[in-house]
């Protein structure tokens, strides 16, 4: 007779896989430590930008000097990591995150503002984007790739999200403590100060959590075969190829994931317009727009990371159905058309609910965005690749805010808003038309890839569904 399972099994499965590991689980922890000092400032800081005076202009150019420091320390942390591991980053970003809110709690000069907010990428972007965690990332997504198989790497970035949507929620909710008053000036900075040094002790305690993380020491890359780095081409190589030796000292570009570099420089483009002329100004937006202060966008906020905490699960589940390239293609075309009916909305409430379905359908499909491109990546590349692959991306966010600076002001407050969402359809076409023969490696078949001779240089394996089948003639 079979013993029945006892309930809280089920439970105790889901929280903690067979692929779970220590060092996983203080990366899940120090993410959503990072998230909810994210989340927190991303409602604070716009809001009480504004009430210092500054117009659309002035916010974008902040957003511009953030996003361009932002794009050269990606750079920088995901090159080196790949040199000297990724823990030393996941410990000393979040601190300078710390030091950044800590001159914001206490200083009202526009010059310390700028340059403290540079380098700890502090204050851009929304409460509800809880995956957005700067410089950060490059390092975060390597470790967790390196830390889990291929399998289930799907699945790890899933529980990143939900780490991110979590830490949001928390940050989100401490926003509601924030005064709703318009206050200006001495007393803008007295009655924010309390929040900005919660969104620094959330930042520095993910540095810390960091420290416990246990790294081998870098001597070698992680696995680099013979071969030029693309799909198969590993394979075909064999694992007893001799591994050349790393190369230290100024970041380099990688040679063995060009061919995806050329392709996601092309999609993160596209997404990077979008995201910079929308992103940075969702809070300034429903302020501007409604007068919707702390309370009413961090519960709105608070609302969304909830219902996404859970949406970013089943993103593994609709990769594995509709498979991964074609997830993230069709949820960044809904995203693009969802911000239409939101800026046409009549009042905050409707509005918000239109932002709440976006956000549910964007929460899908950013892990699986990251976990294709460090599965694509070559071992010796993915930090590299992770920051690289992100820079035009980061640039394109640092420049567009301006036209939406000027948008909001001289124009509308809608219009910039559209013309993102064009863009962002287009990254959406231009991501399937550039990807969908080239599957990650869990879903190519199981037999070996076809002869690298056969497809010709610079190709990864074909999607399984292009082979002939046993049995059947070519």
């Amino acid at each position: 007779m079979l013993r029945q399972r006892p309930p809280w099994s089920a439970v105790a499965g889901w929280a903690r896989p067979s692929w779970h590991s220590r060092n996983v689980g203080l990366v899940l922890w120090a993410r959503v430590a990072m998230s909810a000092g994210r989340s927190l400032a991303g409602v604070l800081a716009p809001i009480y930008l504004a009430l210092e005076g500054f117009s659309g202009l002035d916010l974008a150019a902040y957003v511009l000097v953030v996003a361009a420091a932002s794009a050269i320390l990606s750079m920088l942390t995901g090159s080196l990591s790949d040199q000297v591991g990724r823990r030393p980053f996941l410990v000393a970003l979040p601190l300078v995150t710390a030091l950044a809110a800590v001159s914001f709690a206490f200083s009202r000069s526009p010059a310390l503002l700028f340059a403290t907010g540079a380098l700890g990428s502090f204050g851009r972007g929304s409460g509800a984007g809880a995956g957005a965690v700067g410089p950060y990332l490059p390092a975060e997504s390597a470790f967790i790739t390196e830390s889990v198989p291929s399998r289930h790497r799907n699945a790890a970035f899933g529980r990143l999200s939900f780490a991110s949507s979590l830490g949001a929620l928390a940050g989100s909710l401490l926003a509601l403590l924030a005064p709703s008053a318009h206050v200006h000036g001495a007393a803008a900075t007295a009655a924010y100060r309390a929040g900005f040094l919660a969104a620094a002790a959330a930042s520095a305690a993910a540095g810390l959590i960091a420290l416990g993380l246990s790294e081998p020491r870098r001597s070698r890359p992680a696995t680099p075969p013979a071969g030029d780095g693309r799909p198969g081409a590993r394979a075909a190589a064999g694992a007893g190829a001799a591994r050349p030796p790393v190369r230290t000292g100024w970041p380099r570009m990688p040679r063995r994931s060009r061919w995806l570099l050329r392709r996601l420089w092309v999609t993160n483009a596209l997404n990077g317009i979008a995201v910079g002329m929308f992103g940075p100004f969702i809070t300034y937006w429903f302020f501007r727009r409604f007068g919707a202060g702390p309370g009413h966008v961090g519960l709105l906020f608070a609302a969304i990371n909830a219902a996404t905490m859970f949406s970013a699960l089943s993103a593994a589940r609709l990769a594995r159905r509709w498979t991964l390239v074609g997830t993230v293609a069709v949820v960044r075309a809904a995203q693009a058309l969802l911000i239409v009916p939101m800026v046409l909305a009549p009042g905050f409430a409707v509005a918000g609910l239109v932002y709440f379905v976006r956000m549910i359908v964007q929460r899908i499909g950013m892990p699986l965005r990251q976990s294709y491109t460090l599965g694509l990546a070559d071992p010796a590349e993915r930090g590299a690749v992770a920051a690289m692959s992100n820079v035009p991306s980061q640039l394109a966010m640092a420049a567009s805010p301006l036209l939406t600076g000027y948008l909001i002001d001289e124009v509308s407050l809608a219009l910039p808003f559209e013309v993102a969402a064009a863009f962002q359809f287009l990254n959406a076409t231009a991501f399937w038309a550039f990807f969908r023969r080239h599957p990650p490696e869990e879903e190519r078949a199981r037999p070996g890839p076809a002869p690298q001779a056969a497809r010709g240089p610079g190709r990864p394996a074909p999607h399984p569904a292009a082979r002939p089948r046993p049995g059947r003639r070519p």
